[in-house]
């Protein structure tokens, strides 16, 4: 279970009382739509389990393999784990070089975040996101299928999903800088309110 700090939008990580990032306002709505997206898209894991498990039993116990379930099970892998991005941001559930990380205080923890999510992440992030609408867009065009016969359609779906997937940790790493602003600048105004449950 995931312990909450009262002034924070994310959860400390287990056996951690380690002071967290206050939220403001406009984080913690940003925060709990995240939130919202990231456990309705988690129901996927349980349909891309089935479509696997029904691969399996197909070709290692049937004996006879479908193209379209072998495809279907990448693409609702692909889709869950670029959906669910955003929610690792929000959740703090990312990966960090904490051996480093956990020596600095807390604002300069907040000044570390604050400048890489506006000098790095997010530049990079638009420039990911504009390019990877026009692929998408240009496979609806073009009508895009798999290249095997039996293969599925509509691959501009799963293609769209990609920089869909990228602006929503967007929008998680502004609420994180936004965040990292309230701690450092008093602005946004700090939230005194329940945190976005997980």
């Amino acid at each position: 279970m995931s312990v909450h700090d009262s002034a924070s939008g994310a959860p400390a990580p287990e056996g951690h009382s380690a002071p967290e990032l206050p939220t403001n306002r406009l984080s913690y709505r940003l925060d709990s739509a995240i939130l919202m997206v990231g456990r309705a898209v988690s129901w996927l894991w349980l349909a891309t389990l089935a479509v696997v498990m029904t691969n399996v039993i197909n070709r290692f116990i049937l004996g006879r393999g479908s193209i379209a379930v072998e495809e279907l099970s990448w693409h609702l892998f692909g889709a869950t784990m670029i959906l669910t991005l955003a929610y690792a941001v929000v959740s703090d559930d990312h990966v960090r070089v904490d051996v480093i990380r956990e020596k600095f205080s807390l604002r300069t923890q907040a000044w570390i975040e604050l400048l890489g999510i506006v000098l790095l992440a997010l530049p990079i992030l638009y420039l990911m996101v504009e390019q990877l609408y026009q692929y998408g867009y240009r496979s609806f065009e073009r009508g895009e299928r798999s290249q095997a016969p039996s293969g599925l359609p509509y691959r501009f779906i799963i293609k769209t999903l990609i920089p869909i997937g990228l602006t929503l940790v967007a929008i998680a790493l502004a609420s994180r800088a936004l965040r990292c602003s309230t701690l450092l600048f008093g602005f946004p105004r700090r939230l005194a309110r329940t945190t976005p449950r997980q």
